[in-house]
């Protein structure tokens, strides 16, 4: 008989998943098996601050009880019926998140690579139907850098070898330009068979690199003035991380649509992980009518997006993120958190910048990308009470969940400062 999981140690579990498991992630050797708010404890007892959020996707803190009181009550009613018919959540549902965002209308999925693959169709769509691009000649561009998922689609658009290498051949129609560099993109979309420009706000998974101020309101110019959609990937800079509702939004901050929302306001809208606070997969793509009314019915769809339970965990999940003022609290928040990083780095010759916007910053660790310094830091940090985990490998990723308070976040930078200031390599 299978032992419990819950009469096993951390050694064990660990072994059984490098045993059953694919090899196709490098954890930090802690085992978790509760959380709450911006805390997770793992099989011993020990209490850690979340300083990754489930890479963004626990924005509103670990099992938030309106969001589990809201999949509670929708699991004992009805948690799934395929779009074969329709259900009594899912319009509310779509009223409720197209409001939210001021879109016409929303596709739902599951997964945020599920979203970004929806959008790239729904784009080469438009560029055929709307736009009058000949067949099997359209093309999307993308930045280097990005990070969309690692689907065989998106690895297609993707220059990290760690993502593309022996996968191929890639699907055509895509082509590559540098991040955050405006002549590049003007030179891409002088081609009239681009049909979106799809790109990440801020480039999170690459180390938090946030663009020049002007990047996005100039790309989206760029854009419209090509004819060509304008393509904000915001599943991981979405839903107040960057002290906004959206990265692309204004300095309104509102969730309600409004005339001064939006900087750069994109053409497709992609959204992801907070989308239901950790609690149940959730994504969504959003467009008006001219875009989203190309796909007809049996073109695209997915057996579980838009499922009933989904709904109900999303609309609560967005509820607590206005009502909760989780984007005034990052914004707040963030600007405490590099400055104390700031001040840190000017004692240390081991951490040569901070960097971010909101809560979704990242500290660059002196040395290069094959080095292990970062992941021995990530290593101390959580041996002293905080998980983070490297990225790049010199790069280190600070992403709370938004509940947190000022004297917590207080508290973690001690804890950061106390490690990084006394670590010997």
């Amino acid at each position: 008989m299978v032992q419990e999981a819950t009469q096993l140690g951390a050694a064990e579990l660990i072994a059984l998943e490098d045993k059953y498991g694919a090899h196709n992630y490098h954890p930090l050797p802690v085992v978790l098996s509760r959380g709450e708010g911006v805390f997770v404890w793992d099989v011993d007892g020990k209490r850690y601050y979340d300083f990754l959020s489930a890479y963004s996707a626990v924005n509103q803190g670990h099992c938030h009880p309106r969001i589990i009181e809201a999949l509670k009550v929708q699991a004992e009613k009805l948690t799934l019926t395929s779009r074969a018919f329709y259900n009594d959540q899912l319009g509310v549902y779509e009223k409720f998140v197209t409001s939210y965002f001021g879109y016409d209308k929303v596709l739902p999925m599951n997964t945020g690579v599920e979203a970004v693959e929806t959008a790239m169709k729904l784009c080469k769509k438009w560029g055929y139907k709307v736009k009058g691009i000949t067949d099997h000649e359209v093309k999307i561009v993308f930045v280097s850098g990005n990070f969309h998922g690692r689907t065989q689609a998106i690895i297609s658009a993707s220059v990290d070898p760690g993502a593309t290498t022996h996968y191929g051949p890639y699907l055509p129609g895509i082509e590559i330009i540098p991040y955050n560099d405006l002549a590049a993109l003007a030179h891409a979309l002088e081609d009239p068979d681009v049909a979106g420009f799809l790109v990440e706000p801020i480039q999170g998974e690459a180390g938090v690199f946030v663009p020049d101020d002007n990047y996005l309101t100039e790309a989206r110019r760029l854009c419209k003035q090509h004819n060509v959609l304008f393509i904000a990937d915001e599943v991981q800079t979405g839903i107040a991380r960057t002290g906004r509702l959206l990265a692309t939004c204004g300095n309104c901050g509102c969730a309600k649509s409004c005339e001064n929302k939006y900087e750069a306001r994109p053409d497709i809208l992609i959204l992801g992980k907070a989308m239901s606070g950790g609690v149940f997969p959730v994504s969504a793509v959003l467009a008006d009518d001219e875009i989203m009314l190309t796909i007809k019915p049996g073109e695209h769809g997915s057996t579980f997006g838009g499922n009933p339970l989904a709904c109900a965990v999303a609309i609560e999940a967005l509820k607590v993120v206005e009502e909760e003022g989780l984007a005034e609290n990052a914004m707040y928040l963030g600007k405490l958190f590099r400055e104390r990083m700031q001040r840190m780095i000017e004692k240390t010759d081991l951490v040569t910048l901070v960097r971010g916007k909101g809560l979704l910053n990242a500290i660059v660790i002196n040395d290069d990308e094959d080095s292990h310094t970062a992941w021995d830091i990530c290593v101390k940090l959580a041996e002293n009470g905080l998980l983070a985990k490297p990225t790049h490998g010199n790069i280190i990723r600070f992403a709370p969940p938004l509940v947190m308070t000022e004297e917590q976040l207080h508290e973690c930078c001690d804890i950061i400062e106390r490690v990084v200031l006394g670590f010997e390599k």
